[in-house]
């Protein structure tokens, strides 16, 4: 089977690929691609295309409605990089509590001065600042990232709040019981000291620190959006930090505007920039790719539903990517049975208007079956795995 990489992936990805792969240049040739943070918009989808795994979490780089229309099946890689950014993030309440930036620049303008040492002493008072211990912070979101930040600012003495409406019951097992699980993110914005935003760019989350929200805020309040870029209305944090509403604003996401702001603490997006984060991210996107290519699980799909059934023990096994309408379980079976071919294990599994089966046979399928099962109304693919 033929990979292709779109950006350049740590070498300890590649390296679990066994003899069955081979890295092509060509991408129109490849059933597999892994990318980064290359734009595949505007590209071309190959017809053969089975999969695409991203080393990251976001998925905005890639068309998720194109791929699952034709039977590609999209990986992400949560919680790979959740240390890493974490880390960033707990910096980031310290620069925002406390006008280190400005200390260090300071201190390089002063660099010539041969009694900076006493200078320091006259002058330090301009950048004091407060300490974190006990003050109250708000997670907007409690995935991977979420949760490890909510943790570890508990652990630091914080009072932290965290809101997520669709927290899995793995995410609320993984939160600290320091950590408040609130109902109301208005909980948040009303009470909270320091808020940080942890969620996917979507519709409803899209300028989610709006004017509104932001007048909604204690006074002073440190805000932190480590995520997405338009999660946060820029227009309305420049009014907020010009009048002091807001008194710092760290970014991880860096734009003409942002980088312009009173108050503002822009970082060159290095949430997951660790070699450590970026190792993870190949390894598991390559994992998830063999897995379904060898296997045709899924797992960790964003446009399709996760689907396991181990390895195939038996003679051969199909998978059937399909529209989520009534009827089609009854469709492929018949179509099976008529050409007699008996079904060992199956799993049908759906999500949203995409669905997509799993079936174990006793006897290989002949090609005039496949062609039967691609003509049903509603399949947008059909692959033999074994």
């Amino acid at each position: 089977m033929k990979l292709h990489c779109l950006n350049p992936i740590s070498k300890y990805g590649i390296e679990l690929l066994t003899d069955a792969y081979e890295m092509t240049d060509d991408a129109a040739q490849a059933e597999g691609i892994l990318v980064r943070s290359a734009s595949m918009h505007e590209m071309e989808l190959p017809d053969g295309l089975l999969a695409v795994a991203r080393a990251g979490a976001g998925v905005n780089n890639i068309p998720l409605d194109v791929c699952a229309e034709k039977g590609i099946v999209v990986f992400n890689t949560p919680g790979a990089n959740a240390n890493g950014v974490k880390e960033l993030v707990i910096a980031a309440l310290l620069l925002g509590s406390r006008d280190i930036v400005d200390g260090v620049a300071w201190c390089r303008e002063n660099a010539a001065d041969p009694n900076i040492a006493k200078t320091v002493e006259k002058s330090k008072k301009a950048f004091a600042g407060h300490e974190i211990k006990g003050k109250k912070l708000g997670v907007i979101g409690l995935g991977a990232i979420g949760a490890e930040v909510a943790n570890a600012a508990a652990a630091l003495g914080m009072d932290v709040y965290g809101y997520d409406p669709f927290i899995s019951v793995n995410g609320a097992w993984m939160l600290s019981r320091d950590v408040k699980h609130i109902m109301s993110v208005d909980t948040i914005y009303q009470e909270c000291d320091y808020i940080t935003v942890h969620v996917p760019l979507m519709d409803s989350t899209k300028k989610m620190i709006n004017k509104d929200t932001i007048a909604s805020m204690k006074d002073g309040v440190v805000v932190l959006n480590f995520s997405r870029d338009l999660l946060v209305d820029d227009d309305a944090m420049a009014e907020a930090l010009e009048s002091g509403k807001v008194h710092r604003y760290i970014t991880d996401f860096p734009n003409p505007k942002s980088v312009n702001m009173k108050n503002v603490i822009a970082i060159p997006h290095l949430g997951a920039s660790t070699e450590e984060s970026e190792d993870n991210c190949a390894v598991m996107a390559v994992k998830e790719m063999m897995d379904y290519l060898e296997n045709g699980n899924i797992r960790n799909s964003v446009n399709y539903p996760a689907c396991d059934m181990g390895v195939c023990r038996t003679a051969s096994r199909i998978a059937v990517m399909h529209k989520n309408i009534p009827n089609m379980i009854g469709q492929i079976t018949g179509a099976l049975a008529e050409q007699d071919v008996n079904i060992s294990d199956m799993t049908n599994k759906s999500r949203d208007q995409y669905a997509y089966t799993l079936l174990d046979l006793e006897s290989r399928p002949k090609e005039a079956t496949i062609e039967k099962l691609k003509g049903i109304k509603g399949v947008l693919r059909v692959r033999t795995v074994k």
